[in-house]
């Protein structure tokens, strides 16, 4: 399992937007790069790097997903016809350590990953441990009977931070919810704009 080395808020700083949309995120005092340089005023970006910094918010969005993994995703979106970008953000909202947190099932699409990774989860009555688990229209994703009762889980459940988007379904009694069908760019509820566009272009270079 990846292990996050570096502040996750430092890159709300690096990138310029408070990415996950949290309420203690530095950014939200202090709108500069984080180091001794933060404070010079940065150029004017070129093409290359608007496309890179789109590339950067898009990945890190979802967590620890590597630049193989994302790359690997660009590969499949691409290669499938429509529209690459909705295809891409398609994919990155069907794993499984995503649909969990859109559901509100964990606080952070970190702590997502670890709860998938240590077991906790089910998809059509069956443990999944695999955060990039891909899931389906029509998948019913639970919490394990002992998972139910996770102070995490409850805190996260009664946050008011986060809606559920609609093309998801949750029963909070029962902790299970249903993924009822791909999402448009506009339903996902991205707390920063993301640029799919620019990251296609930063691929096809």
């Amino acid at each position: 399992m990846n292990i996050r080395k570096k502040p996750k808020y430092k890159i709300d700083r690096r990138l310029g937007v408070n990415l996950w949309g949290r309420p203690k995120s530095p950014y939200n005092k202090r709108e500069t790069r984080p180091g001794e340089h933060g404070q010079i005023n940065r150029r004017k970006h070129s093409d290359y790097s608007l496309q890179l910094v789109a590339k950067q918010k898009l990945k890190k969005y979802y967590g620890n997903i590597t630049e193989k993994q994302f790359k690997k995703y660009y590969k499949e979106a691409s290669a499938k016809k429509g529209d690459t970008g909705l295809i891409l953000i398609e994919l990155l909202e069907r794993r499984l350590d995503a649909v969990l947190y859109r559901m509100k099932f964990s606080l952070t699409v970190f702590s997502s990953r670890q709860f998938v990774s240590h077991g906790h989860i089910k998809v059509n009555g069956k443990k999944i441990n695999i955060p990039s688990y891909r899931i389906s229209d029509g998948d019913e994703i639970s919490l394990s009977d002992k998972s139910k009762q996770i102070p995490s889980v409850l805190l996260a459940v009664q946050s008011k931070d986060r809606d559920v988007p609609d093309y998801l379904t949750v029963d909070y009694v029962k902790m299970k919810g249903t993924f009822v069908k791909a999402p448009q760019i506009k339903d996902v509820p991205y707390p920063v704009e993301m640029e799919p566009n620019l990251v296609i272009e930063f691929y096809s270079r």
